[in-house]
């Protein structure tokens, strides 16, 4: 069956009632938690992943992507009305999308941050749909070698996840790996990191870490700043044909800066939304107008912004590389369905690969459809104190932790890890790393293993075969790289920020 074949049975399967509801379902959460100060569309994952453990993977995963989705939409609102940015991704946004609130015209803004979301999101669903299939095609010659090699070059993700301090991500990747050491080895089957206490046996479970590290931790963040919202008035949210005209370019320009460096993993939409705000920038004939309401200062970035988070769907499918903290967890909810994403994902996993690609279609869809229209009620949302709205998030992660297993030991794991994700976030020790080197630990044991069993422990067997060489060889380019994007960003924020005092 060709690709457009696979593709109408997976909006078969997309459409159907149940699939269609996680779709709506997943993008409004998402929207409703992306709005919110301070949540971005990592917490929504984390707070919401336990509920989905009740369904089966398709609607699961269905619901994932589209809080996902819907979760780095919403950002844009509270960068545009409130000038609060939730993460890096929407800090550029805040330079003109604020003033234009300001100006009165927030209504466009807001409006123009969904059009733009809504092409470049399209756009890098359509260049999955032919593009992922094929490298995982290339990528089915794989053997242990060559998956250890991916597994590594999947670790410079690390880097750019590491924030201002490439130490302190280092650190907390391997604090992740130690982690996922924990229970029974792979080779030996004996008990590592226990200590005699019977419930590791079976390792530290997924779900109450990442409730822990990301959910709750934001609440106690959240009621510790008493964080408190006013928004503005919004009347109108549909872009004059004038405003469609000027910031077209821009959306055209941002989703191809977004997506084509969003297929680099690592390059995260902190960093993309940069690059193309400058682009801008530097193309304006009338420079100086941005930073004081310039459409194009919206446009540009909320389009790479979604452009990258599609184009993060290629290498976590069809290698299993998550480029952002929030694929990240994407990645340990295929893991928890039993299912690797990867090469053999689209070979054995077929039906389910091509219906998620197809709910991705219908997800964009839904958020346009959903945030043109109740861009009021997201406007009001904002104004509810997060002293309601943390102890609700709060009860909901002790229940989605204890449900997994019904088990009190996992909720003390997730209140465990949410004091230290609070110390952490505090102390400014970025969190993402440590969830990456967990998951991907085990994957990078068990190939280390196999490979070395298939050559009689001699590690040369990663130099002699041309892919594996390849994958290590690409893994250190994009080390240097990612280390120069890092510093590139850096220097933005900071001028982002010195720029913002000086108003």
């Amino acid at each position: 069956m060709d690709v457009l074949g696979h593709l109408a049975s997976g909006f078969a399967a997309a459409l159907t009632p149940g699939n269609l509801l996680m779709a709506f379902v997943g993008s409004l959460l998402g929207t409703l938690v992306g709005v919110l100060p301070g949540l971005g569309p990592t917490a929504a994952i984390a707070i919401l992943f336990p509920l989905t453990s009740v369904l089966g993977p398709v609607p699961a995963i269905i619901m994932l992507s589209s809080i996902y989705y819907g979760a780095m939409y919403g950002g844009s609102t509270t960068a545009i009305l409130l000038n609060i940015p939730g993460e890096v991704a929407s800090v550029p946004t805040c330079l003109d999308g604020y003033p234009m609130a300001q100006q009165g015209r927030g209504g466009v803004a807001l409006g123009i941050a969904a059009i733009g979301s809504f092409f470049a999101g399209t756009f890098g669903v359509v260049i999955l749909t032919f593009f992922a299939p094929l490298l995982a095609d290339q990528a089915l010659r794989f053997g242990p070698p060559e998956y250890f090699g991916l597994m590594v070059l999947a670790f410079t993700v690390v880097v750019s996840l590491s924030g201002i301090s490439l130490a302190r991500g280092l650190a907390m990747a391997m604090l992740g790996y130690l982690l996922s050491l924990i229970g029974l080895g792979m080779a030996t089957g004996e008990a590592r990191f226990t200590f005699g206490f019977e419930p590791l046996m079976s390792g530290v479970d997924l779900i109450p870490l990442v409730v822990g590290l990301f959910a709750i931790s934001e609440v106690f963040l959240g009621l510790e700043e008493a964080r408190v919202t006013i928004a503005t008035r919004i009347t109108n949210v549909f872009p004059r044909w004038a405003d469609l005209k000027q910031s077209m370019p821009a959306i055209l320009r941002g989703t191809g800066i977004g997506f084509f460096l969003g297929l680099l993993p690592g390059c995260a939409p902190g960093v993309t939304v940069f690059l193309a705000y400058d682009a801008e920038k530097k193309l304006a004939r009338e420079p100086e107008r941005f930073g004081k309401g310039a459409i194009e200062g919206v446009a540009a970035p909320e389009a790479a912004n979604n452009a990258t988070s599609s184009a993060g769907f290629i290498p976590l499918l069809a290698l299993g590389i998550p480029a952002s903290a929030p694929l990240a967890i994407l990645l340990g909810g295929l893991m928890v369905y039993g299912l690797q994403p990867g090469p053999l994902l689209f070979q054995k996993n077929a039906e389910f690969v091509w219906t998620i690609i197809a709910s991705l279609y219908v997800g964009n869809a839904i958020l346009l459809i959903l945030n043109l229209p109740l861009v009021g009620m997201w406007v009001w949302l904002t104004r509810v104190p997060f002293g309601i709205l943390g102890p609700a998030i709060l009860l909901l992660s002790f229940v989605g932790a204890y449900s997994v297993r019904n088990s009190m030991f996992d909720v003390a794991v997730s209140l465990v890890f949410g004091f230290l994700g609070y110390v952490l976030r505090k102390c400014r020790w970025p969190l993402a790393p440590m969830l990456l080197a967990y998951i991907l630990g085990p994957l990078l044991e068990n190939n280390l293993i196999q490979s070395l069993s298939m050559s009689g422990g001699s590690p040369l067997i990663f130099v002699q075969r041309g892919l594996s060489l390849a994958l290590i060889v690409a893994a250190v380019l994009l080390l240097f790289i990612s280390l120069a994007l890092i510093r590139y960003t850096s220097r933005r924020l900071r001028e982002t920020t010195a720029e913002e005092m000086a108003l």
